[in-house]
């Protein structure tokens, strides 16, 4: 026998963005390999699913690796999924996957909620051309590299910010782009006080200088 891993995309906020396929996937799974149990625990619990979990994430994933294959091997029926939205995708998983992958057996996506992407449906910058950073590294001198890297090819940049650097960061965009490069800042997405802030980068390093930033949050900028 052969087991399938899914990539099973979850809820990014509001618990209604999983989709009909996705329930049907964690409740019919022989075990969800789970970023943080409790934080799934409590959406399987809303979905009334009972699968037991087994933790992967960032700092045990390499070492799941051979218990993952041996399920597989057994035939199992695996659910992969982080926290919130798409797995792997600057989430745990791409191990994982990486490693079903090589050893040959089926591993196929279960699409729904991914931050980035509903931020940039919504957001009202052009999206013919779209590049995804996810989060910028922890150096600035590194952080205006990868920023030089892609400003300048064109299109919207998608990049994942975190409250505590949110500040920052817009600084090194604005080192890299101007003070005057449209763009927005989207929070809170798919929640209750969801929030798209547009603005220059300018203005929206002003505004944010003056708050106390919360969620995770989407820096979109456009191009030239």
């Amino acid at each position: 026998m052969s087991g399938t891993l899914y990539v099973v995309a979850t809820p990014i906020g509001n618990l209604e963005d999983i989709t009909l396929r996705a329930v049907r996937i964690l409740r019919d799974a022989d075990r969800i390999l789970a970023e943080d149990t409790r934080h799934t625990g409590r959406l399987l619990k809303h979905l009334a699913i009972e699968t037991r979990m087994t933790s992967v994430h960032g700092h045990n994933e390499k070492g799941r690796v051979d218990r993952v294959l041996d399920w597989l091997s057994e035939g199992q029926t695996l659910a992969l999924v982080s926290d919130a939205g798409t797995p792997a995708i600057s989430d745990p998983g791409q191990v994982i996957v990486a490693a079903a992958r090589e050893a040959g057996y089926k591993v196929a996506p279960v699409p729904g909620a991914c931050a980035f992407v509903a931020a940039a449906s919504a957001a009202g910058l052009p999206t013919d051309r779209l590049h995804f950073v996810g989060f910028l590294p922890g150096r600035p001198g590194r952080r205006k590299k990868v920023l030089n890297a892609v400003l300048p090819a064109g299109g919207t940049t998608a990049v994942y910010v975190s409250p505590h650097r949110v500040v920052k960061d817009i600084a090194v965009a604005i080192e890299v782009a101007g003070a005057d490069r449209p763009a927005c800042l989207c929070r809170e997405l798919t929640k209750m006080y969801e929030e798209f802030d547009r603005g220059t980068l300018g203005e929206l390093h002003a505004r944010w200088s003056a708050k106390t930033p919360k969620g995770e949050m989407v820096l979109l900028i456009a191009g030239d």
